[in-house]
């Protein structure tokens, strides 16, 4: 059987990287081999046109989010294997940012009216037509915007190499990704979810990813 697949989510800035870096110690330390990877994967086709993009190029692909959520899943699709092999060699996966990612940022560019509608599409489109593997458990990370925006700029100012995209520059988009992420968890999108403040007890999350 595979192992169960946490999805940790949040806002640029919400501490993805950090929870997972620690709860995959906190796991590792339990004795469980615990496999790990983020997307959007940099480096590889379908993220690097998107990165490329949200930065001004791919002649204003990022004008139009049903471009951008397609380069997105198609990234998470050429990973599917991965996913897969990292599944079948640990105990447990931990993604930071899945198919929710793509939900959430989508229906906040497009606006309230077509959430459902946008929404309902990816879920088809990268769970169904993708064949993506539904998440185990989705963890949200709640933070402020402000603090996230706070956060993305530190990253920013200390490396000189790193200029915040499209997205994370615009705080209005934040906020609204924000509000669709809690109203995905608040309806069990997908899988079950926990909603988690700034400061997530690791331990307890830990316990939890054990009981999967």
């Amino acid at each position: 059987m595979p192992a169960p697949l946490v999805v940790v989510e949040g806002l640029d800035g919400a501490g993805k990287n950090t929870l997972t870096t620690t709860l995959v110690a906190e796991l590792t330390a339990r004795g469980l081999s615990v496999g790990r990877l983020a997307f959007p994967r940099y480096g590889t086709l379908h993220a690097d046109l998107a990165a490329d993009a949200l930065h001004g190029g791919q002649a204003g692909t990022a004008d139009s989010p049903h471009a951008m959520a397609l380069l997105f899943a198609l990234d998470r699709h050429a990973a599917r294997d991965e996913v897969a092999g990292l599944r079948a060699a640990h105990d447990m996966v931990l993604l930071d940012r899945y198919v929710a990612s793509n939900a959430a940022y989508t229906a906040a560019r497009l606006g309230p009216d077509r959430e459902a509608e946008v929404v309902e599409w990816i879920g088809d489109l990268e769970y169904g037509r993708l064949g993506l593997p539904v998440p185990t458990l989705q963890l949200l990370l709640d933070t402020p915007v402000e603090l996230a925006a706070a956060r993305a700029g530190s990253r920013e100012a200390a490396d000189p190499g790193r200029i915040r995209d499209r997205y994370e520059r615009d705080s209005g988009l934040q906020a609204a990704t924000g509000a669709v992420y809690r109203r995905l968890a608040g309806a069990g999108w997908r899988s079950p979810w926990r909603v988690l403040g700034t400061d997530p007890d690791v331990a307890g999350l830990a316990d939890l990813c054990v009981e999967l």
